[in-house]
């Protein structure tokens, strides 16, 4: 099977400042085997109020960057056999609606770019935009992009595919599939975190507690990390809990989900908060 270029992508070019930026979410980092996509730095840069940028599109993914872009379509094929992936793994019907991504070789363009169209968004290195009948993903080139378009478009995919997500899930999904094919979803970030929680501070998993949440500007670094944890455990382990979840999906998009997930899992899972710690503890390290 060839490499996945999202799951090898990593821009060659380290950008200044990159590393000062906010992050939604505990940082994988790129691995030794990474290939190098360049975004060529030459030509002029584009503009705040509406920058000169390339656009190309395959299967509803629409990718707009600023400079030049190496190996574009194939970027464009991954993204489409990502969104197909996450489609397969959930039981979604692939999506219609188009999700943009606009891509910037510079950190300062980008977030020029984007206080100027959104200045009350806080500071992240990528976001996602749901606005004006659009779901867009604005990203710029780092050490992290690789994590960060797929975290991103990830949300983008699950809102074109299904209205109303809650938060957890939402952020529990993209963290999930941040990661890319081929690692069972396994944020080696997060387990090493929960099992830091569990040590110092008697942390236990809280699925009714995550279900609170509405506002993604309280998420904290653990909700981040449970939320992943509770999808990877109905996704990944034993006993195939997978169709809780997309059953639950399914009803989100009829607009018949009555019950929260919480108490669909407790008829199927008796003491699922345990059997979720139990799970963390059984993960590679």
């Amino acid at each position: 099977m060839r490499p996945h270029l999202l799951q090898l992508l990593l821009l060659s070019l380290c950008l200044t400042g990159c590393q000062g930026v906010g992050s939604r979410s505990l940082d994988a980092g790129p691995t030794a085997d990474e290939v190098k996509v360049r975004l060529n730095d030459d030509g002029p840069p584009a503009t705040v109020d509406s920058p000169a940028m390339a656009t190309s599109a395959s299967k509803q993914i629409v990718l707009h960057t600023d400079h030049p872009l190496e190996n574009r379509q194939r970027l464009l094929e991954d993204l489409s056999e990502e969104r197909s992936y996450i489609a397969e793994r959930l039981n979604l019907a692939p999506p219609a609606t188009p999700v943009h991504i606009y891509l910037f070789a510079k950190q300062a363009a980008y977030h020029d770019h984007v206080h100027a169209k959104f200045p009350q968004f806080p500071t992240r290195r990528a976001i996602f935009v749901s606005a004006d009948n659009q779901l867009s993903v604005y990203a710029h080139g780092g050490d992290h992009l690789v994590e960060d378009l797929r975290h991103e478009a990830t949300h983008g995919f699950l809102h074109a595919a299904t209205p109303n997500l809650p938060l957890w899930l939402d952020e529990g999904l993209a963290e999930f599939f941040e990661v890319g094919r081929g690692r069972e979803g396994l944020h080696r970030g997060h387990v090493d975190y929960l099992l830091g929680q569990q040590a110092i501070a008697n942390w236990k998993p809280d699925l009714e507690r995550l279900e609170q949440i509405t506002d993604a500007a309280l998420m904290t670094q653990l909700d981040y990390a449970e939320s992943w944890l509770w999808v990877h455990f109905l996704l990944e382990s034993a006993g195939d809990k997978s169709p809780v979840l997309t059953a639950y999906l399914a009803d989100l998009r009829s607009g018949t989900a009555e019950d929260a997930l919480s108490v669909r899992l407790s008829r199927r899972v008796p003491n699922a908060g345990d059997q979720v710690a139990a799970h963390l503890g059984k993960l590679p390290r």
